[in-house]
């Protein structure tokens, strides 16, 4: 049985564009809702903010890539009742490294002398695939950073500045889970999903090709094909083949 509600939940700097293809594709047969996490420093914060989304008590299938896949994590730590199935995309159970955190202190103290540019071309390669940067969608993804903007860009790297380790939490994780990232994923690689995969209970790994940090927009098809699939809804599959394990 499939759940009633699909939530999506967005990265950095990322709005509903992120999720456009799939919800269109998939709202014939689930209610598809997109969180907006741009408004809060914690995520336990945005986790509330994603959970007052869904309707009564009813479980929900949650599909958080990247800082979504952490607020995934914190929205099972706080109401794993919710949780029918869980889509984790492109993200890591780990906290950052004291490099990572060193860098995103360093980029919000420049945003913060006034210098934010959201995504600049210049950083488009940790993004997206390489085949893809100098595409269309290069200035769409520029454009999503823009909309998201500084005041929430702010809050959105001090909450992930304070994530715990989700490790410890992986074995507990008890509904359907699918496990996905870009081939080419220079920010959260192949080998964070498959820690993942390997620590949660029957979950489903797939390395989608053709792809880097944000599979949602680059390789849409593939994407939309693998979650329903994990929903339990047909799809048509033509050129949506991926890596799967």
């Amino acid at each position: 049985m499939t759940a009633e509600t699909l939530l999506f939940l967005p990265g950095l700097l990322c709005d509903a564009r992120l999720f456009r293809d799939q919800v269109e594709a998939l709202s014939p047969r689930i209610r598809c809702v997109v969180a907006d996490l741009t408004h809060d420093d914690r995520l336990g914060a945005m986790a509330d903010r994603a959970l007052a989304l869904l309707p009564d008590a009813a479980p929900a299938a949650v599909c958080g890539l990247s800082m979504g896949g952490y607020v995934a994590f914190e929205m099972l730590r706080r109401a794993p009742q919710r949780v029918s199935r869980l889509a984790l995309m492109d993200t890591s159970a780990r906290p950052d490294t004291p490099e990572q955190l060193r860098r995103r202190r360093a980029l919000l103290s420049l945003s913060e002398s006034g210098m934010f540019r959201g995504v600049t071309p210049r950083l488009l390669p940790q993004l997206l695939h390489p085949g893809r940067i100098a595409g269309p969608l290069g200035p769409e993804v520029i454009a999503m950073a823009e909309r998201v903007g500084r005041p929430a860009f702010h809050r959105q790297q001090r909450a992930i500045m304070h994530r715990p380790d989700s490790r410890p939490d992986l074995a507990r994780i008890a509904v359907p889970t699918l496990v996905a990232v870009g081939e080419a994923d220079a920010l959260t690689p192949p080998d964070r999903a498959e820690e993942m995969a390997a620590g949660i209970p029957g979950a489903r790994l797939a390395v989608i090709p053709a792809a880097g940090h944000l599979p949602p927009m680059e390789t849409p098809e593939a994407v939309t094909a693998l979650l329903a699939a994990w929903l339990g809804l047909e799809h048509d599959r033509r050129g949506a083949d991926c890596g799967a394990a």
